[in-house]
């Protein structure tokens, strides 16, 4: 089990993960605030790679990436901000990134470079297990998590190349769209959550089911949490950190980690 699995093991299967961009709202911003979240609640945490083409970043995440980037940002300030995370905290830390960033800089001296930082594993929400293999081989030898993503309209053989590929959680996508904050969540995230179940069990994968795209209250995580072993927000925090700086980012992690409370 990997160090990510554990941890929502050891949350009861009722996780809560935060993102964050990478150099959000300054290098030592990100830090501090990485470091809010895990003192907060939070289970595992998602920094962002800043990218200049997203395809799946809501109006929220874009703009402060965007920021980020105009200021110069680049790809061992994330590295360097793992390091200082998981030396002050021990929620393991993954990075969420596009997948032309790791070829650019070189799949394998990205993991190498990941590990060595205390990195946990890497989301990567364009690619697929297909067009992976040199990543998974990497990953492999690094001892790193590869999250892939399910979507709502995945085929039942594309949950399953997707659950044998993945390590660490199943990142489960609530509904089609970008990211941002919704007032609820559609049916979507239970049909796709209740599907992996029933192939996770065919197949004998005991991989976790975490829910993105939309969370922003503690209630929604609560709900999430009744048919998913984890629940994922990340526009909500940004919005928090970038109105109300690391105050409104604490209250906020205080909401949504409410939600992952069993109710009696």
């Amino acid at each position: 089990m990997s160090r990510t699995q554990q941890a929502i093991a050891d949350a009861g299967d009722r996780a809560l993960i935060g993102y964050l961009p990478a150099g959000f709202p300054d290098a030592d911003g990100c830090v501090e605030a990485c470091v809010a979240l895990a003192e907060g609640g939070v289970t595992a945490i998602e920094l962002g790679l800043p990218y200049s083409d997203p395809s799946l970043d809501g109006p929220v995440i874009q703009a402060a990436t965007q920021a980020t980037l105009d200021r110069g940002f680049r790809i061992d300030e994330a590295f360097e901000a793992i390091e200082e995370i998981t030396r002050r905290t021990s929620v393991p830390v993954l990075v969420m990134t596009y997948w032309n960033p790791v070829l650019r800089w070189g799949v394998d001296r990205f993991a190498e470079r990941l590990a060595a930082a205390g990195g946990a594993g890497l989301i990567t929400p364009d690619l697929v297990p297909e067009n992976g293999r040199d990543w998974i081989a990497a990953a492999e030898r690094h001892d790193l998590d590869r999250v892939f993503l399910a979507a709502p309209s995945s085929s039942d053989a594309r949950i399953d190349v997707v659950l044998q590929a993945s390590r660490g959680f199943v990142y489960t996508v609530s509904t089609m769209g970008t990211t941002g904050a919704r007032g609820s969540m559609d049916g979507a995230a239970r049909t796709l959550a209740d599907r992996l179940r029933v192939r996770r069990e065919a197949l004998g994968v005991d991989l976790p089911r975490c829910v993105g795209l939309g969370i922003s209250t503690g209630a929604q995580v609560a709900d999430v949490l009744g048919y998913a072993e984890g629940a994922i927000t990340g526009s909500a925090l940004v919005a928090a950190l970038r109105d109300g700086g690391l105050e409104g980012l604490r209250e906020r992690v205080a909401d949504l980690a409410a939600g992952t409370l069993v109710q009696s």
